[in-house]
């Protein structure tokens, strides 16, 4: 059988490992296929970059537009990253032309997704994309065609491996974010400019892309809210850990009553949830749905060859003549996206405040508290001896770490009552908070 002829735009870590996956793995790959398929033209910015692979007999392209259009390719594989520009450029050209695109592009289908998907079905085309959300695994395939005898509910996960393996450490070995931080970058985990991943963007891209596959919506990044993890200390993770939780950046999209509630933040899990146990750059996603229940899937969410093998399993549903609407559905029957208000959330919370140590703070609080209906399930406070340097007259009145686990509430309430707090002048910094995510 005629070969499936595969043009790829960009060679860096997750191109380099699709060509030796496919050096690799070729016979075995026609075989599972039932045609071979070959990388017959790539383009790249350095064309005389080392890379370690074999790309004799390839022809080079001077750029992705020009490849996107290149005759005698069948499929274009973009791998060259971000949202707008050049790679969408490349996209939109290659659907023009004709040509089957797979894309690992999180931020380009965030931005311009279901446009594409659109022009792709109009010329009866696949738009392809496992690999923009969790690397390797199958949670676009799972949401679009296992589960699509199923009502989706919710679906939640962690998203982005740099800020699990930040959170792990500084949990593990007690360290500060920074040190982290700095450690991931130097593991390659994280960017030199890492806002986009600890800032919660990444994650938040990924949880639009499976919104519109769950619930049947259009995307709507823009409706996601977004709290990164810069803000979390040791003594929020110890305090988590005395409690029975662990800290996890979350992303989670539901169906309620007001619309589909969509955010992306830290968050508190019992140590019991199989969330809890995802450590280090591992990612997972749950789905808990009508029919099938719960299901959930983890492994590796980044890396060249984990992303590769997601790339690979899209080539191969082209090569087999597998088409399905690249969100489950036709993209123009996309429901346009009712976002649920943040404020309408209830759940419990976490709160650690610097208390000055002074008669009626206390008070004053749990006034506060119960003001806006908010009742607390346990108090902690933790003694801490002032600064040696102090005046004698200030130490009875240095601030003390005090947390506080509420009993459910709604944002709204637990905003009023904690800015409330603030203004009153009894704490000596802006409080943590935390959600608590009572997950199974």
């Amino acid at each position: 059988m005629e070969a499936l002829r595969l043009g790829l735009a960009g060679l860096g870590t997750v191109g380099a490992a699709l060509v030796r996956l496919l050096d690799q793995h070729g016979d075995d790959f026609a075989a599972r296929c039932g045609r071979p398929v070959r990388i017959v033209a790539v383009t790249a910015r350095d064309r005389a970059k080392v890379r370690g692979i074999d790309l004799s007999g390839v022809r080079w392209v001077d750029d992705p537009e020009t490849l996107a259009r290149d005759p005698e390719i069948d499929v274009f594989v973009e791998l060259i990253g971000g949202a707008g520009g050049l790679a969408e450029r490349a996209v939109r050209a290659a659907l023009h032309a004709g040509k089957h695109v797979v894309t690992a592009n999180k931020a380009m289908l965030a931005a311009s997704g279901q446009d594409l998907a659109e022009i792709a079905e109009a010329h009866g085309l696949t738009l392809a994309f496992e690999a923009a959300v969790a690397g390797a695994i199958p949670i676009v395939k799972t949401l679009r065609e296992t589960l699509a005898g199923n009502s989706v509910n919710r679906i939640y996960g962690i998203l982005n491996g740099t800020c699990n393996y930040i959170l792990t450490r500084m949990e593990a070995e007690e360290l500060d974010f920074d040190t982290c931080l700095r450690e991931a970058q130097r593991l390659g985990y994280a960017e030199a400019d890492p806002a986009f991943d600890i800032e919660g963007y990444d994650a938040a891209h990924k949880l639009a892309i499976l919104t519109s596959i769950a619930f049947g919506t259009q995307i709507d990044a823009e409706a996601i809210y977004v709290e990164g993890i810069t803000s979390i200390t040791p003594a929020d993770l110890e305090a988590a850990d005395e409690l029975g939780y662990r800290l996890k950046l979350l992303g989670i999209a539901s169906r309620t009553e007001t619309g589909i509630e969509q955010r992306v933040h830290p968050a508190m899990v019992p140590k019991s949830s199989t969330i809890a146990s995802i450590d280090g750059v591992t990612n997972a996603v749950a789905v808990e749905s009508d029919y099938a229940g719960q299901l959930v899937l983890s492994g590796p969410g980044a890396g060249g060859n984990a992303t590769a093998s997601s790339v690979a399993s899209d080539i191969a549903d082209i090569a087999r003549g597998i088409k399905v609407p690249t969100f489950g559905r036709a993209a123009r029957s996309l429901a346009p996206h009712q976002r649920a208000a943040i404020q309408t959330h209830a759940g419990g919370y976490y709160l650690r405040l610097s208390v000055y140590d002074r008669p009626g703070a206390f008070a004053s609080i749990a006034t506060r508290m119960a003001e806006h209906g908010i009742s607390l399930e346990s108090i902690v406070q933790r003694r801490r001896e002032p600064h040696a340097d102090a005046p004698e007259l200030l130490r009875p009145h240095s601030p003390q770490p005090v947390f506080l686990i509420t009993y459910e509430t709604t944002e709204e309430a637990i905003r009023a009552a904690v800015n409330q707090i603030f203004r009153d002048g009894h704490i000596a910094s802006a409080p943590q908070l935390i959600r608590i995510e009572p997950l199974g």
